[in-house]
Parts: C-alpha cells; structure tokens; sequence
C-alpha cells in the first residue's frame, strides 16, 4: 500500500473548519432547546410561548424524554454508521462521502426543530418536535462520526496528533461561543418578530453559516492522499464487540460517561444558572462564555507543550478535579455578598482550565488507542472506536438531560428570593461536582505508558 502523506499545519486548520460548523448546531440544541420549549417564568414574562406539555410523568418532562431518546437513538446510530463508514469504498474515500451528504440536513433540521406548527402548547408541536430531534440526531452522526475517523488519519505522529486536536479544541470553542450569541442576536429582531420568531430567524442565520463550514473540509481535503481508504470487512455490531474488547478503552469510556453526564448537566443548566440564580439578563450568557474561552484559549499553548512531556493522563485527571471545583462554585451562585457579574466572572475563570485539557487532550487519546489496537490486530476500525465512543457518551448525556428537566423542577415555582428558589438548578451542579471526581478517579486505571511504548515500538520497527 502506497504510504500516506503527513498533513500539513493548513490541512489540519481546514479540517478544524468542519468542527466550527457542527460545533455551533451542537451548542445550539445543547444550550437552548431546553430553554426555549422548558421556559423560566422570566422567559414566559419576556414573552416566550409553552410549545409543549410543561408536566411531568413518573417525574420527567416532555422536553426530557424527547433529548433523553433522541440521544439513545444516535447512541444507537453511531456504530451503524461507523460500520458503513468503516467498509465505505466510494471513490473519495471512506469518510468524505458522508459528510458531503450530511452537512445540509444537519443545519436545516437544527431550525426546524424550534418551528412549532401551532402556536401555543399542543400535542402537535410535541410529536413535530420528537420527528426532528430524531433526524438531527441521525444526521449529527452522518457528519460528525466519519469527521472524527479522520483525527487518528490526519494527525499521524504525537505532535500532529496533539497538534489536531488543540485545533479542533479550538474552533469547537468558538463555535459553542457563537452558539451562545443565539439571543443576543435574537434581541436584534424581537421586536419584529416576537420572542419565538427572533429565536428561529436566529438559529437560521446560525445553522447557515455552520453548514458552509462544514462543507469547506468535505471538499477541500483529498481523503485519498492522507488516509488509509482501506474498507474494513467486520460488521458494525462485531467490530463494535471488539472495539469494547480493549481494556484500556473501556476504561476511558467509563471515565467519559461520567465527565459527559457532568458537563452535559453544567451546559444545559448554563442559561438557568445566570438568569435564576444570578439573576442575570439571558444576554449575559455570551459574554461570560466569551471570557471563559479566552482564558481557555490562553491556556491552549501550555496545554499542548505540557501534554507533550508529561502526557495526556495526568493533565486529564486534573481537569477533572479542578472542573468539579468550578461546579461547586457554580452551585452557590447567588448565595453569597459577591456581585452577580463577578460571580459569573469567576466561575467562568475556574473552568476554563480544565475546558482547556478536556477539550484537547481526549480526542488524542481516543486516537492513540485506536492506533495501538490496529498495530495489535491488524484491522483498521478508527470510525468505530470514536463511534464507541460517543455511543458511550451520548447515552450519558441522555441520562443526564432525563436528570436535568427532572430535577430543575425542584423549587420552580418557589418566589423569587424565598428558601428554596432554584434548588432544582443548585442540585445539578452539585451532581456534575460529583461525577466529575469519579470521572477522574476512574482514567486514572488507564495505562497511558503501555499504549504509548507499543505505539512507539511498532514505529520504530516500521522504519527498519
């Protein structure tokens, strides 16, 4: 086989462009679908409409249930379409197809999934809602499970592999940034158009401009002379089986659960954090996460020369730690003498640390493990290790959108400034601080050493 060519600093910033673009439909539906179809009475005082059933049943919102299975179902996708992607023998290569297919869908369902056909709360608005989070979550995984297959193709060496994945790290940071604009933007055309018309004349604006980016790398980057193209002949479910067989995964994938439960319950409970518990304006969302990547940004560079002499494991293991701090801070919001904005202020400094290792660092260790399992059984089957693991992690965020909708309701209908107002919000930041420390007590059973050495021998031993 024809030996692949090393990709460039530019066809890595260009690859980066795709996760800019999907990254913001992502941030969209993870920071304000629940915001807008689960409304706070400030929302419903500003003018938002109930789209759907504000209930509960045997304790769980509509809203819950409708995020929890459409997360289950691309769990379920993702290996179906990891399979596909691995046995792939279409002329641009194995990934590139999908993503040329899927990126249009992908933005257009982000809107329509904020349309209610009726205007107030009806079953019909429900059941639209359910049809369209399903497609999304089925076209998320057409784009984003081939996208990911190509990390471990691109970046072939530790330093182009880190290199990779600091640059993804990047432009997923300004797209969740962009997606946190949504009603800062939206305040332009509120007045034309309504509280719900401003939020989806927004989220149209948005989802165009991420369709574009995703389709930048989907034809600019020649798969064929960077990646190994080489369908796989195992099926999905089996090479899934075997993928869950290496024990150094499944100990990574355990320890993502848990992170992703945590961070899941901290980013959809964001917007309720600032306007409940600081009493903050919803606008104020952007400009505290705005702080929050720039000083994640700075600490890019650190992480990336760190990561490289000491590894990825311990960096990780204290991102976990110092992460659960941030929550803890975030659970206390409103109960002390420090003004709102500067409480803001410092949780958003508190977590931009860990955001920065966990940002970059996972990827690179998804895609070393994939690598050493290839030199050990001889199968190509990158597509299935990251579809592994978001089939993990997004049952994960499924549990934890079931325990976000069920728990805020503590306390909602509690008066402003009495005991127990937003308790529910308190308490799912309280959670995320404990997964969060079993998240990192948990990779530290990885054994980074033995991956790395076997990765390195069988390089060396490639150059003989």
């Amino acid at each position: 086989m024809k030996e692949k060519k090393t990709a460039a600093n530019s066809i890595l910033w260009i690859f980066a462009i795709g996760q800019f673009g999907w990254s913001i439909l992502s941030g969209i539906i993870a920071n304000w679908l629940v915001f807008f179809f689960q409304p706070s009475k400030q929302e419903l005082a500003n003018g938002q409409l109930e789209f759907i059933p504000q209930g509960t049943f045997l304790g769980l919102t509509a809203i819950g249930l409708i995020t929890a299975i459409g997360r289950v179902f691309d769990a379920v996708t993702d290996p179906l379409i990891a399979g596909k992607s691995d046995r792939c023998t279409h002329r641009l290569g194995r990934r590139i197809p999908f993503m040329r297919f899927a990126a249009i869908p992908f933005g257009l369902v982000t809107v329509l999934m904020f349309c209610s056909p009726v205007k107030g709360e009806s079953t019909v608005n429900t059941v639209c809602l359910f049809l369209c989070a399903m497609l999304f979550y089925l076209c998320m995984t057409c784009y984003c499970t081939p996208y990911n297959a190509l990390i471990p193709e691109l970046g072939r060496t530790q330093e182009a592999r880190i290199n990779l994945s600091t640059f993804i790290s990047v432009t997923y940071f300004f797209g969740t940034a962009i997606a946190y604009l949504v009603p800062n933007i939206a305040g332009i055309f509120m007045d034309a158009a309504g509280y719900a018309g401003s939020y989806r004349i927004t989220i149209g604006i948005l989802a165009a401009v991420a369709v574009i980016c995703m389709l930048i790398p989907a034809f600019l980057i020649d798969e064929q002379v960077y990646a190994d193209t080489t369908p796989s002949k195992t099926s999905a479910f089996r090479s899934l089986a075997a993928t869950f067989k290496n024990k150094d995964f499944r100990i990574f994938v355990c320890s993502d659960i848990l992170y992703w439960i945590g961070l899941t319950l901290f980013q959809t409970g964001l917007p309720f954090y600032i306007t409940v518990l600081m009493g903050l304006s919803d606008s104020m969302t952007f400009p505290l996460f705005a702080v929050m990547t720039a000083l994640s940004l700075v600490c890019y560079p650190v992480v990336n020369i760190v990561s490289k002499k000491i590894g990825k494991k311990k960096l990780i293991v204290f991102a976990f730690a110092f992460f659960s701090v941030a929550f803890a801070v975030t659970s206390f919001a409103g109960k002390t003498a420090i003004p709102p904005v500067a409480y803001g202020v410092i949780v958003a400094a508190l977590a931009a640390v860990p955001m920065a290792i966990l940002g970059i660092l996972p990827q690179a260790v998804v895609a070393d493990i994939s690598e050493e399992d290839q030199q050990e059984t001889g199968e190509s089957r990158q597509g299935m290790f990251y579809a592994a693991r978001t089939f993990a992690f997004k049952l994960g965020q499924s549990a934890a959108m079931l325990l976000f909708t069920s728990i805020a309701v503590i306390g909602r209908d509690t008066p402003a400034g009495e005991s127990g107002y937003g308790l529910g919000y308190r308490l799912t930041a309280l959670l995320a601080v404990v997964l969060c420390l079993l998240g990192g007590i948990v990779f530290l059973r990885y054994n980074e050493k033995k991956v790395l050495s076997k990765i390195g021998a069988d390089r060396e031993s490639a150059k003989k």
